[in-house]
């Protein structure tokens, strides 16, 4: 079944919120993991089938999302119910062609039933041809992976000579393989009014994944998620609205914001502004993280640091003051006296030049009142005789 990948877009293509995406049709999901693999090809995103990967592409590939199912079509001609694969054993089948998903997923079926699929009777068969071959009686059976509005699906279940399998061992399947899950194809869906199916078929359906290169840019997966949510998330005949995209059913391991998006959803700033603006806000706070955590010392250090700065204004004064704050001032010489009288002058003259904010007035008044003690100190050593005055 062809199916799509794409890489990013510099023409005509899909486009939203300034991103574009070209799409590339291409065989199948083998095909797109290639692709996805070769550097040269340019290729960033596939839609791959469940079931078709390699584990040796896990550590190049990261799931983003299952999409929808894709039910496997088993059809077969003749009138005795068929419910089980042995029941094909010896029959001419048709099992998808070569490096297709529904290949893939087929002969990993058969497998389980120990059913050879190198017997002539298994047959390498695309879509189209497998149809033809079966309508024809050419073939007994055939494996298709089909939406159920395919026009093939459609036109083969209501061919008269053609009955559509119901696996009763689907649960068994399901717990083999963890891409494949359980569905139910309910009676009258397809057509009410001639009742196709004639009723419930129990089918089994992997799920279109959307798969991306590890290196793929973190800041679109979400942009890319709430896009397929708005596609894929109202629900289908196999699915109740809401169900996809999930994260389950993936053959690559989850991307770390893809994982992110089904816990919390979109991206807190994703939800209120346009993408390019919360992608810069969301890049500019990775710079910012390193440079808060580099301001928040500063912060602490910043004040203690201003208080050192304004006292250290104050401070300065008081070891010359304190120099003038002699022992004995009594013994000391009358002119000795008037000089440091006169130097305390010059110091006051000096302070109240000083200018510190409000918060630090009272150390400033207070160096002032120090200024006054050392001051009537001397004076008082001098007799109580203030210096003589000196002329300007």
């Amino acid at each position: 079944m062809p199916t799509t990948c794409s890489r990013s877009a510099t023409g005509n293509g899909w486009r939203r919120d300034g991103i574009g995406l070209e799409i590339l049709t291409t065989a199948g999901s083998l095909e797109n993991l290639r692709l996805l693999a070769d550097d040269s090809a340019g290729v960033d995103l596939a839609f791959v089938q469940g079931g078709t990967a390699n584990s040796a592409w896990d550590d190049r590939f990261a799931g983003l999302a299952s999409l929808y199912y894709e039910p496997l079509w088993v059809f077969y001609r003749g009138t005795r119910p068929v419910n089980r694969l042995p029941a094909l054993i010896g029959k001419r089948l048709a099992i998808g062609g070569q490096g297709s998903g529904t290949h893939a997923v087929a002969r990993s079926l058969l497998e389980d039933n120990a059913i050879d699929i190198r017997a002539p009777g298994i047959l390498a068969m695309g879509n189209r041809e497998a149809e033809q071959a079966l309508l024809a009686g050419e073939i007994d059976a055939a494996f298709f992976v089909a939406s159920p509005s395919a026009p093939l699906v459609r036109r083969l279940l209501h061919s008269e000579d053609i009955r559509l399998m119901s696996f009763s061992r689907a649960t068994a399947y399901t717990r083999l393989h963890t891409y494949l899950t359980a569905i139910t194809l309910p009676e009258g869906v397809i057509d009410l009014q001639a009742n196709i199916p004639p009723q419930d078929v129990t089918l089994l359906a992997p799920t279109a994944n959307l798969v991306a290169r590890s290196d793929f840019h973190p800041a679109l997966v979400s942009l890319l998620l709430q896009a397929a949510t708005e596609v894929h998330g109202t629900g289908s005949l196999f699915d109740a609205p809401g169900s996809f995209p999930d994260s389950r059913h993936l053959d690559f391991p989850l991307d770390a914001d893809a994982r992110r998006y089904f816990r919390h959803g979109p991206p807190f700033l994703q939800r209120y502004l346009p993408f390019w603006t919360a992608n810069l806000i969301d890049r500019l706070k990775i710079m910012l993280i390193p440079l808060l955590t580099l301001m928040v010392p500063l912060f602490k250090i910043m004040p203690p640091a201003y208080r050192w700065q304004v006292r250290k204004k104050i401070y300065r004064w008081y070891v010359e003051l304190r120099a003038l704050d002699i022992d004995h001032p009594g013994q000391q010489a009358t002119a000795q006296l008037q000089e440091l009288l006169q130097r305390l002058d010059a110091i006051e003259a000096d302070v109240r030049n000083v200018s510190v904010p409000l918060s630090y007035a009272d150390e400033l008044y207070n160096l002032r009142q120090h200024i006054d003690l050392v001051r009537a100190k001397l004076l008082d050593a001098q007799g109580g005789q203030p210096p003589p005055s000196i002329a300007p």
